[in-house]
């Protein structure tokens, strides 16, 4: 699983509807926000500094082949995160991600190709939320958004949090993590 934050930047995930990008493009390229299309599920979100956003790259075979039960597993991942910073994370019937009340933390966003997983989740912890009022966030309207760090009052250290997020990863899904950071082979197991 990688975990990272990302610069500015609004995806749109294969399904997406572009006219929930709700600024321009003389606005976006004054503040930065990159546009990608992706290949993943879902509409459009924010990803940004401040943003803990994990890819994980696992098979999910052969005990784990459906795309439902991924989706809530990730979900628990991130419940189980925001708990450990005293935040309870709740489902909402019907719609994806992790929420507080009604505003989301956690989105996610996967594809799965012959049962292997990429794509994945963005925890908003540090966050400048102030990005997602450029967008209609997951094509859902009547909602907001939240971060950790809004709800406790203070900033929350990213590293932290991924260790977390990182360490329910693999109890959820029965995997053993080691931690390398930096470059590709210039981290620790």
């Amino acid at each position: 699983m990688l975990l990272l934050e990302h610069p500015h930047v609004f995806t749109l995930g294969r399904g997406a509807d572009s006219s929930n990008i709700l600024s321009g493009p003389a606005e976006l390229e004054s503040l930065s926000v990159e546009v990608h299309e992706t290949g993943r599920g879902g509409d459009v979100t924010y990803h940004g500094p401040g943003q803990l956003v994990g890819y994980p790259i696992i098979s999910l075979r052969p005990d784990r082949c459906d795309v439902h039960r991924y989706v809530r597993d990730i979900e628990e991942v991130l419940i189980r995160t925001v708990a450990d910073f005293g935040i309870v994370g709740l489902r909402i019937s019907g719609l994806t991600g992790v929420w507080v009340g009604n505003e989301k933390i956690g989105a996610i966003g996967v594809r799965i190709a012959r049962w292997i997983t990429s794509h994945g989740f963005a925890l908003n912890v540090n966050t400048d939320l102030s990005y997602f009022r450029m967008i209609v966030p997951c094509g859902i309207t009547g909602k907001g958004v939240t971060s950790l760090s809004r709800l406790l009052g203070r900033d929350i250290d990213l590293e932290e949090v991924g260790t977390a997020a990182a360490g329910h990863f693999g109890d959820v899904f029965q995997r053993s993590m080691m931690v390398s950071t930096g470059a590709p082979g210039e981290g620790q197991p």
